[in-house]
């Protein structure tokens, strides 16, 4: 198995996991920075690796797999987190929904590519929105909160970062189901004809 550099930037983002979860619980002052400044670099690091492989012509299989699992893993660990640090219903809803969807599509992504209909529920439009603010979503909470205080009161931007990123866990929990949906309605007539059989 050959390492590219778009791999290299995958296996990177897994490893920066466990890495995320003790930099968020070290009873330091600075290290809700820290998570954030490792979710935003993680982050840049998917698109990187994206814009490698199509550059350069450096695609896998392997990376083609990787990729998608170490998106989730980070995203799925960032989310449970923020929950732990301010366990609301709302806060736990949006957290389900984004994870539940993930959980979803890669299911039907899967099963659309045993029978050979893998590009119809290819990355939309809609999903990659939903990325952007998702991302920045996390970024915001990540930087807000902190597992032993509900809500980190900055002294530049009080409480507003928290706000902001609230807000937009909210948006990219209904872009998730959005999202969700375009990729059912693209792959239902595929699955009718399955079950007709």
């Amino acid at each position: 198995m050959k390492l590219t550099v778009p791999t290299m930037l995958t296996l990177l983002r897994i490893v920066l996991i466990p890495v995320l979860v003790l930099v968020f619980y070290l009873p330091f002052r600075w290290t809700n920075f820290l998570a954030a400044a490792i979710f935003a670099f993680a982050s840049i690091t998917d698109w990187l690796d994206g814009w490698i492989a199509r550059r350069y012509d450096q695609y896998s299989a392997f990376g083609a797999f990787l990729d998608p699992v170490a998106d989730k893993l980070m995203v799925a660990t960032a989310l449970f987190l923020i929950v732990q640090a301010h366990p609301t219903p709302w806060m736990a809803l949006w957290a389900a929904v984004i994870v539940g969807r993930e959980i979803a599509v890669s299911a039907l992504r899967e099963w659309m590519a045993e029978l050979g209909q893998r590009a119809k529920v290819s990355v939309a439009t809609v999903g990659k929105v939903k990325t952007v603010v998702q991302m920045v979503a996390l970024i915001c909470l990540l930087y807000a909160l902190r597992p032993d205080r509900p809500v980190y009161v900055d002294p530049w931007m009080g409480d507003a970062v928290f706000v902001i990123g609230d807000w937009l866990l909210a948006a990219a929990a209904l872009l998730t189901l959005w999202s969700g949906f375009e990729y059912l309605r693209a792959a239902w007539p595929t699955l009718l004809r399955e079950e007709k059989r």
